[in-house]
């Protein structure tokens, strides 16, 4: 297949980028900018562009089969703070890749959606594909929004998509100076020297999915064919909850060297638990993780402890 990664020179986009290749797809990136972390391989056609700029956006969907959306213009923990700005750049230029997609004939759309904020506070965990969504963020209200655009163009014009609800990822390319992401953030504090920061008494639980489980996943779903009535939804996560605590604990065993922790006041868009019920992606995807919290942070660390300190690290925007 050939597969345009939209926001292919980020974290997970990089990471789905190899896993495409290896699945024998020719790809092509869309992305504002280069990758921080990887050199440019000559198997991918690499195309510079602005997801705004709707011309750029076209002529990057035109003769793909997949379309991987991965580029967002916000953060769950700031996007309160604009609300606006998070409709008008997400929504409304995701709106205007379905009508490309449409036009172009592409055929299925892949959108990774946020399994940690869609849902809001959870009735009970672990949290399935019915469970109610009420997000407490404009982040995940947002990706709410786009999830029913999507069935809308399938609906009116017969545009293919899945959602991939994906939790919380980490691994190797996760920017370790970036202000999004647990791991990758107490890793790059671990291998600084700094403390790490937890909001709250460290008893919030989330589900970490390795990066190379999860985009094995987001592949997976590109390539199965749900029908007139199968499940275009999926949950993306290892299935297990950790607390912080148990976090810090995992990385101060990996790293073995001193962590110090500083604990700040909880904030109120952060959900109390969220662990995803990943049995549907197990049975219909044919899919399930493989690595374990400890392995995937080992891998992590190895990959953030190896950087070059003189390297400078930007935080991504996509």
């Amino acid at each position: 297949m050939k597969a345009l990664v939209i926001g292919g020179n980020g974290f997970i986009g990089t990471n789905l980028v190899d896993a495409l290749l290896e699945d024998g797809n020719k790809v092509r990136v869309f992305d504002r900018y280069p990758s921080r972390f990887r050199k440019q391989d000559p198997r991918v056609e690499y195309m510079p562009g602005d997801f705004a700029n709707h011309g750029e956006v076209h002529q990057a969907v035109e003769g793909m089969d997949w379309v991987f959306h991965l580029a967002y213009t916000t953060l769950p923990q700031t996007s309160n703070e604009d609300p606006v700005y998070d409709v008008r750049s997400n929504v409304i230029d995701t709106v205007q890749l379905l009508t490309e997609c449409r036009d172009s004939k592409v055929r299925k759309i892949i959108f990774v959606s946020s399994g940690g904020t869609i849902y809001g506070v959870p009735l009970s965990v672990p949290i399935n594909e019915q469970h109610p969504t009420d997000p407490i963020c404009s982040y995940g209200i947002t990706k709410l929004t786009i999830e029913k655009y999507l069935r809308l163009f399938h609906q009116l014009w017969g545009l293919d998509y899945v959602v991939t609800r994906i939790s919380n990822p980490y691994g190797e390319l996760q920017n370790p100076e970036s202000k999004q992401g647990a791991v990758g953030v107490f890793l790059g504090n671990v291998r600084a020297g700094r403390p790490i920061t937890i909001w709250g008494d460290g008893e919030v639980i989330r589900d970490y999915i390795y990066i190379g489980d999860a985009v094995q996943a987001m592949v997976k779903a590109a390539g199965y064919d749900a029908g007139p009535n199968g499940h275009r939804i999926f949950n993306i996560g290892a299935g297990t909850g950790h607390s912080l605590n148990q976090l810090v604990d995992t990385i101060r065993a990996v790293a073995d060297r001193p962590v110090s922790v500083s604990y700040e006041p909880a904030r109120a868009v952060d959900v109390p638990a969220n662990v995803l019920d990943i049995t549907r992606a197990r049975t219909v995807l044919g899919w399930s993780p493989q690595t374990g919290l400890a392995d995937g942070i080992s891998r992590a660390w190895n990959w953030v402890r190896a950087l070059d300190s003189q390297v400078e690290i930007l935080s991504p925007t996509t």
